[in-house]
Protein backbone atom coordinates (compact mmCIF):
# COMPACT_ATOMS: atom_id res chain seq x y z
CA UNK A 1 0.00 0.00 0.00
CA UNK A 2 1.14 3.50 -0.79
CA UNK A 3 1.82 6.58 1.22
CA UNK A 4 2.92 7.42 5.10
CA UNK A 5 1.54 6.53 7.94
CA UNK A 6 0.24 9.49 10.16
CA UNK A 7 -0.79 9.36 13.91
CA UNK A 8 -3.60 11.70 14.37
CA UNK A 9 -2.53 12.60 17.71
CA UNK A 10 -0.61 15.15 19.56
CA UNK A 11 -0.19 12.72 22.61
CA UNK A 12 3.41 12.18 23.82
CA UNK A 13 2.39 8.97 25.05
CA UNK A 14 0.94 7.94 21.78
CA UNK A 15 4.19 8.97 19.98
CA UNK A 16 6.62 7.05 21.97
CA UNK A 17 4.57 3.77 21.58
CA UNK A 18 5.36 4.45 17.92
CA UNK A 19 8.56 5.06 18.29
CA UNK A 20 9.94 2.84 20.40
CA UNK A 21 8.32 -0.08 17.71
CA UNK A 22 11.04 1.09 15.26
CA UNK A 23 7.75 2.42 12.99
CA UNK A 24 8.28 5.17 10.52
CA UNK A 25 5.28 7.81 11.00
CA UNK A 26 4.56 11.59 10.93
CA UNK A 27 2.27 12.86 13.87
CA UNK A 28 -0.41 15.73 13.36
CA UNK A 29 -2.56 17.03 15.48
CA UNK A 30 -6.46 16.44 15.02
CA UNK A 31 -7.99 19.81 15.54
CA UNK A 32 -11.66 18.56 16.58
CA UNK A 33 -13.98 19.75 19.30
CA UNK A 34 -14.25 16.61 21.40
CA UNK A 35 -16.14 18.02 24.30
CA UNK A 36 -18.97 18.64 21.87
CA UNK A 37 -18.79 15.47 20.53
CA UNK A 38 -18.88 13.66 23.59
CA UNK A 39 -21.97 15.83 24.86
CA UNK A 40 -24.06 14.77 21.58
CA UNK A 41 -22.95 10.90 22.31
CA UNK A 42 -23.77 11.16 26.17
CA UNK A 43 -27.27 12.87 25.24
CA UNK A 44 -27.53 9.29 22.94
CA UNK A 45 -26.44 7.28 25.86
CA UNK A 46 -23.93 5.35 23.14
CA UNK A 47 -21.83 2.69 25.29
CA UNK A 48 -17.95 3.91 25.86
CA UNK A 49 -16.72 2.12 24.08
CA UNK A 50 -18.25 3.23 20.97
CA UNK A 51 -17.67 6.68 22.39
CA UNK A 52 -14.05 5.94 21.93
CA UNK A 53 -14.34 4.56 18.26
CA UNK A 54 -16.39 7.45 16.95
CA UNK A 55 -13.68 9.72 18.94
CA UNK A 56 -10.93 8.09 16.90
CA UNK A 57 -12.32 7.94 13.59
CA UNK A 58 -13.17 11.83 13.82
CA UNK A 59 -9.75 12.24 14.59
CA UNK A 60 -8.49 9.91 11.49
CA UNK A 61 -11.07 12.17 9.50
CA UNK A 62 -10.32 15.39 10.23
CA UNK A 63 -6.52 14.44 9.02
CA UNK A 64 -7.36 12.46 6.50
CA UNK A 65 -9.17 15.65 4.80
CA UNK A 66 -5.73 16.91 3.92
CA UNK A 67 -3.14 13.75 3.67
CA UNK A 68 -6.22 12.09 1.41
CA UNK A 69 -3.40 9.38 0.34
CA UNK A 70 -2.14 8.14 3.69
CA UNK A 71 -2.82 6.05 6.21
CA UNK A 72 -4.24 8.03 9.41
CA UNK A 73 -3.94 6.04 12.52
CA UNK A 74 -7.22 8.29 15.08
CA UNK A 75 -6.87 6.84 18.68
CA UNK A 76 -9.25 7.94 21.60
CA UNK A 77 -9.51 6.30 25.06
CA UNK A 78 -12.75 6.49 27.33
CA UNK A 79 -12.54 5.42 31.00
CA UNK A 80 -16.27 4.35 32.51
CA UNK A 81 -17.61 3.35 35.93
CA UNK A 82 -20.89 1.87 35.53
CA UNK A 83 -23.12 4.03 33.43
CA UNK A 84 -20.60 7.13 33.84
CA UNK A 85 -18.17 8.38 31.44
CA UNK A 86 -15.11 10.19 32.92
CA UNK A 87 -13.80 13.43 31.37
CA UNK A 88 -10.22 14.91 31.97
CA UNK A 89 -10.46 17.07 35.22
CA UNK A 90 -11.22 20.79 34.75
CA UNK A 91 -8.85 21.68 37.79
CA UNK A 92 -7.40 19.99 40.64
CA UNK A 93 -10.71 20.01 43.01
CA UNK A 94 -12.58 17.82 39.99
CA UNK A 95 -9.59 15.75 39.87
CA UNK A 96 -9.49 15.11 43.62
CA UNK A 97 -13.60 14.07 42.54
CA UNK A 98 -12.31 11.70 39.92
CA UNK A 99 -9.89 9.75 42.22
CA UNK A 100 -12.42 9.38 45.73
CA UNK A 101 -15.07 8.67 42.97
CA UNK A 102 -13.27 5.27 41.87
CA UNK A 103 -11.87 4.08 45.02
CA UNK A 104 -12.60 0.90 46.03
CA UNK A 105 -14.08 0.24 42.54
CA UNK A 106 -13.09 -1.34 39.27
CA UNK A 107 -13.26 0.81 36.36
CA UNK A 108 -12.80 0.39 32.74
CA UNK A 109 -10.32 2.26 29.88
CA UNK A 110 -11.53 1.34 26.36
CA UNK A 111 -8.84 2.58 23.93
CA UNK A 112 -10.28 2.51 20.09
CA UNK A 113 -8.11 2.67 16.94
CA UNK A 114 -9.44 3.57 13.46
CA UNK A 115 -7.20 3.29 10.47
CA UNK A 116 -8.45 5.48 7.69
CA UNK A 117 -7.20 6.40 3.82
CA UNK A 118 -9.22 8.87 2.00
CA UNK A 119 -12.58 8.50 2.74
CA UNK A 120 -12.78 5.13 3.84
CA UNK A 121 -12.21 2.90 6.95
CA UNK A 122 -9.80 0.65 6.84
CA UNK A 123 -10.10 -0.98 10.22
CA UNK A 124 -11.63 -0.54 13.39
CA UNK A 125 -10.84 -2.02 17.22
CA UNK A 126 -11.55 -1.48 20.47
CA UNK A 127 -9.19 -2.96 23.57
CA UNK A 128 -10.39 -2.81 27.06
CA UNK A 129 -8.40 -3.05 30.44
CA UNK A 130 -10.48 -3.16 33.91
CA UNK A 131 -8.65 -1.41 36.25
CA UNK A 132 -9.07 -1.43 40.64
CA UNK A 133 -8.75 1.66 42.16
CA UNK A 134 -7.63 0.06 46.27
CA UNK A 135 -9.41 1.95 48.85
CA UNK A 136 -8.48 5.68 49.12
CA UNK A 137 -7.98 7.74 52.17
CA UNK A 138 -9.22 11.84 51.48
CA UNK A 139 -6.14 12.47 53.05
CA UNK A 140 -4.14 10.31 50.53
CA UNK A 141 -5.52 11.84 47.24
CA UNK A 142 -4.57 14.83 48.61
CA UNK A 143 -0.88 14.07 49.10
CA UNK A 144 -0.92 12.30 45.78
CA UNK A 145 -2.43 15.36 43.84
CA UNK A 146 0.10 17.97 45.91
CA UNK A 147 2.65 15.47 44.54
CA UNK A 148 1.55 14.98 40.84
CA UNK A 149 0.56 18.82 40.36
CA UNK A 150 -0.66 19.28 36.85
CA UNK A 151 -0.61 16.33 35.34
CA UNK A 152 -3.40 15.25 37.14
CA UNK A 153 -5.45 17.06 34.92
CA UNK A 154 -3.79 15.91 31.60
CA UNK A 155 -5.30 12.19 32.09
CA UNK A 156 -9.03 11.21 31.97
CA UNK A 157 -8.64 9.64 35.02
CA UNK A 158 -6.49 12.08 36.88
CA UNK A 159 -3.54 9.57 37.32
CA UNK A 160 -0.76 8.43 35.09
CA UNK A 161 0.06 4.43 35.75
CA UNK A 162 3.30 4.81 34.18
CA UNK A 163 4.17 7.29 37.09
CA UNK A 164 3.20 7.75 41.14
CA UNK A 165 -0.38 6.94 39.65
CA UNK A 166 0.45 3.04 40.02
CA UNK A 167 0.05 3.81 43.81
CA UNK A 168 -3.88 4.10 43.44
CA UNK A 169 -4.49 0.65 41.96
CA UNK A 170 -4.86 -2.88 44.09
CA UNK A 171 -5.39 -4.66 40.50
CA UNK A 172 -5.26 -4.60 36.88
CA UNK A 173 -6.79 -6.37 33.72
CA UNK A 174 -5.41 -5.47 30.28
CA UNK A 175 -2.08 -4.81 28.63
CA UNK A 176 0.07 -1.75 29.55
CA UNK A 177 -0.35 -0.43 25.76
CA UNK A 178 -4.46 -0.26 26.40
CA UNK A 179 -3.90 1.39 28.91
CA UNK A 180 -1.89 4.07 27.22
CA UNK A 181 -4.08 4.61 25.27
CA UNK A 182 -3.06 2.43 21.88
CA UNK A 183 -3.62 -0.68 21.41
CA UNK A 184 -0.05 -2.13 19.80
CA UNK A 185 -0.48 -5.97 19.38
CA UNK A 186 -3.84 -5.60 16.94
CA UNK A 187 -2.17 -2.37 15.47
CA UNK A 188 1.04 -4.07 14.53
CA UNK A 189 -1.02 -6.83 13.19
CA UNK A 190 -3.06 -4.94 10.95
CA UNK A 191 -0.01 -2.30 9.58
CA UNK A 192 1.20 -6.11 8.98
CA UNK A 193 -1.54 -7.09 6.72
CA UNK A 194 -1.58 -3.68 4.73
CA UNK A 195 1.93 -3.61 3.98
CA UNK A 196 2.65 -0.80 5.44
CA UNK A 197 5.54 -2.52 8.07
CA UNK A 198 7.38 -5.48 7.13
CA UNK A 199 5.89 -9.10 7.93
Amino acid sequence: MAGSLVLASASPFRRMLLENAGIRFQAMAAEIDERAIESQMEQQHLPPEEMALILAEAKARKVGETLPYDIIVGSDQTMSLGERVYHKPKDMNEAREHLLSLSGKTHQLNSAIVLTRGTGILWKHVSCARMTVRALSAGFVEQHLERVGAKALSSVGAYQLEGEGIQLFERIEGDYFTILGLPMLPLLAKLRDLRVIDA
